[in-house]
């Protein structure tokens, strides 16, 4: 189930796609707001899969709210101009909905959805023994790109986005580190800075304050330097 949360400030626009959810059992609509900042407090305060998106709208818009939103459920964007595609891509969003949106449009943009949320749900780590044959999915390019555990070199995080080093050229991939973070098994990977998140496996020394993979050196922050050092020395026991 795809707990879905519905913003727009036109209440038919919210009929609409309320009439629409109600036909997909595996959708269930939590609620739906006229306000973008009530939408915010419902994103923070519970757990939403999945958000129907109005850009134009009087408080802010949907692009602003996007912006701003400390957790990143996935979005479908609905809009009535179809000069905010670009934008909507650049963004990273499942998919993007023009008015008038017809049932067969909109299906089709929650079988997108669901498909990203069941390949991000079963690449997850269940537990930290899944190194050897665990995966990620990842979003780079406009495609989902599989990632095995045992490839990654180490992570960057560079703002909105991250750096995946698991082979010769790096994969950009828009989220940022926390997330990925999350979905690394966390007995193979650790965060040795605010920008870097490293694979155990893979390191080949440590000096001076700095991590040795291969050719590359990444350096320990200092709010990371005491749990990393432990980390490591309770690991030779």
């Amino acid at each position: 189930m795809i707990r879905c949360l519905a913003v727009d400030d036109e209440p038919l626009a919210l009929d609409v796609i309320e009439n629409h959810i109600s036909k997909i059992p595996e959708l269930q609509l939590v609620e739906k707001c006229t306000s973008p900042i009530k939408a915010l407090e419902i994103l923070n305060s519970q757990e939403i899969d999945l958000v129907f998106l109005d850009i134009e709208m009087s408080e802010i818009t949907g692009i602003q709210m996007l912006k701003s939103m400390n957790r990143k459920p996935m979005v479908i964007f609905t809009t009535a101009y179809e000069n905010y595609a670009m934008e909507g891509y650049e963004l990273d969003v499942v998919d993007y909905l023009l008015k008038p949106i017809s049932f067969d449009r909109f299906l089709k943009a929650f079988n997108k959805a669901q498909e990203y949320f069941l390949l991000k749900k079963n690449s997850s780590p269940k537990d930290n023994s899944s190194f050897d044959h665990g995966f990620i999915f990842v979003k780079s390019e406009y495609q989902m790109i599989k990632i095995n555990f045992k490839d990654i070199l180490y992570v960057e995080g560079l703002k909105d986005y991250v750096k995946i080093y698991n082979g010769p050229k790096p994969i950009l991939s828009l989220q940022n580190l926390k997330s990925i973070e999350s979905r690394l098994p966390s007995a193979h990977f650790t965060r040795v800075h605010k920008s870097f998140i490293v694979s155990l496996h893979k390191i080949d020394s440590v000096h001076k304050g700095r991590i040795k993979i291969g050719a590359n050196e990444i350096p320990i922050g200092e709010n990371y330097r005491e749990s990393f050092l432990k980390l490591i020395t309770d690991n030779n026991h």
